[in-house]
Formats: C-alpha cells, structure tokens, sequence
C-alpha cells in the first residue's frame, strides 16, 4: 500500500473542504472493500478522509418515505422495524449480501458505491482494465467472463455491479442526498449510475468532492407485496449470477395494478426493468405473463461465450419471485 495523509473529520464542510483541497483524496467509511482495494494498489488515494464520526447517522421516517444516513450499517439498516415492516425486499437483500461480522462494518452509502468484482479490475498486473485505466482495453472481453454482464455493457466494459441492497433501491425509486462545496442536491437512483460507454472509469454522478449524505427510499404501500431472489454459486454470502427484486399491487381480481422490477448480477448497474413493468401493470398474475415480462427485461441482453447462460438464469429468477410475490404458484 503506498503511503497516505489520513484525516478524520468531524463536520460535514471540513469533510468537504479537506476534499476539495486535494483531488486525489477518497472518502473512509466502513473500508470493507476499499482497504482491500489499497492494499492491492487498485485505489491510490494521497489523502485518507474518514468521515465516521459525521453526523450522517440515523433513520427517520418521513412524508411516506425511509431516510438513511449514509453511515448508516447494512445491519441497522436490516434490523429497523419500518424496513421490516414496509420494505421487507431491502432487509431480505441486505441479509443475503454479506455476513453479520460484514453488515456491522459495511455502510448504506458504502455499498452504493462498491466497485465490481470483475478480476481484471481488482488485479493491477492486468493491464487491460478500462474501469482501472481508460483505453487500456478489457482484458474479460476476450477473457475469462462467466460471472459477467449481459446487460447495460459496452466493448469497453463488461463488469456486473455487486451491489444486492442497490438493486431494491433502485427498483423503489430511491433517491440520493448528495452534499458538496458546491451545494446539497438530490438524484435519483435510476440516474445515479452510469452505464461503460466509452467511459467506464466513470461510474456514476458524484462530482469531485462530493459525498453521499442519505438515501431517501419510498415506503410501499400497505398491502404490497415484495421479496428478493439471489441466485449464486453457493449459498454463503456469493456474489449474485443473477437476482430480482420485486414489489406489485394485487387488485381483488388478481390483476398487477402496479409493478417495480430491478434486475442484479447480470448488469453494469443496478437494472430497472421498466419493459418488465410495462407488460405486468394491468396484467393478470399468471404465467404467461410472467414469462412474458421476464424476456422483456432481458430483451437487449448482449452475452457472451461464457456468460450466455445468464439470459435465461436471468428471466428464471424474475418469474421465480413473481411467484412468489403473487403467490400465483409455477
């Protein structure tokens, strides 16, 4: 790990000033990933800022909504009784993504901003890796790519983001506080990622020196009906091949008044997929539909030699929690 100034704030400006005076500083929560990533030499920061003692703790209910802090733990966060009660596919999500030790550590704002798990990208002896190094090439094209994605990828970049907690957040329309020298502003999930294109080393919409502060999730309704699937190599905390999360509205008819589908393990970003929502809402709860709905979503899948299987894996595990969210049964 090559040398650095670490800094510990204890007020959001200070955290913000100490940013902008150096363009090479990083933000320090939990670490779960980043210190990892230091230590290998992926991330190279000059300045440290650790941002543990801000006051970005805490959840509030608020006008239909969930406000978390940024700092809040994925076990807080887990363990809240109005995210058990009101948005049970955000608890299940975060207790399949890592284990208790790891929830304890690993931040809300944290785990929104995890990198990829793409190999290439975590070994700095690869040279190929846009994401590290842009124009350098992708080294997974031509590579090694089962576990990666089919959705969202460009000839630049192939990596699936490994965030389970972002893909029901995204799917909820949740929305991100973001604080900066500039000013606070508000962005919503759905536009907070950025898809590769030419530019995969960009990853999303926080500018230089900002930070996320909370993440404001919209409550469901009473009486809606949510759950998250993960499909994975193995049942301990593994990273998804690919997960739904899915919230409906179930009229008395059993037709789908209204659906929100997120799609993970199969994407660059957290996928909402809204063609998935489109052909359910108004749809009876049955089969057909289901399967219907789940090739929409994958309808611009883009696989490769290895990674193919995961077209179908991918509409298997939407009409899989369809089920079970209707209980409309195979």
């Amino acid at each position: 790990m090559r040398p650095f100034t670490y800094v510990r704030a204890h007020e959001v400006g200070t955290a913000l000033a100490e940013a902008e005076a150096d363009s090479r500083a990083d933000f320090l929560a939990g670490g779960t990933t980043q210190l990892d990533l230091m230590k290998d030499g992926v991330l190279r920061p000059d300045r440290l800022i650790d941002i543990t003692r801000l006051p970005l703790h805490g959840i509030e209910e608020r006008q239909g909504a969930l406000i978390v802090g940024a700092l809040v733990t994925m076990e807080e966060l887990a363990a809240d009784p109005v995210a058990g009660r009101r948005l049970p596919l955000v608890r299940e999500a975060l207790l399949r993504s890592a284990s208790v030790q790891l929830r304890n550590m690993a931040t809300i704002g944290g785990n929104l901003l995890q990198r990829t798990r793409c190999r290439y990208f975590r070994d700095p002896t690869v040279a190929a890796c846009n994401k590290r190094d842009r124009g350098s090439g992708c080294a997974a094209v031509h590579g090694s790519h089962r576990t990666h994605a089919v959705l969202g990828t460009s000839e630049h970049c192939i990596a699936t983001h490994a965030s389970d907690v972002a893909v029901t957040l995204v799917a909820l329309d949740a929305v991100v506080h973001i604080s900066g020298a500039a000013g606070d502003r508000k962005v919503p999930l759905t536009g907070f990622y950025r898809t590769p294109g030419d530019t995969p080393d960009v990853e999303n919409d926080l500018r230089p020196g900002e930070l996320i502060a909370a993440v404001e999730i919209p409550l469901l309704p009473e009486g809606a009906r949510s759950d998250y699937l993960k499909v994975r190599d193995r049942s301990s905390y593994e990273f998804a091949l690919a997960s739904a999360a899915v919230a409906v509205g179930l009229g008395a008819d059993r037709r789908i008044e209204w659906a929100r589908v997120g799609l993970g393990g199969v994407a660059t970003v957290p996928w909402r997929a809204v063609e998935a929502e489109a052909v359910l809402t108004g749809s009876p709860a049955d089969g057909e539909v289901f399967a219907s709905a789940a090739a929409a979503a994958v309808a611009g899948a883009e696989p490769r030699p290895q990674n193919a299987f995961k077209v179908d894996l991918a509409q298997r595990t939407l009409v899989r929690t369809l089920q079970t969210v209707t209980g409309a049964g195979s």
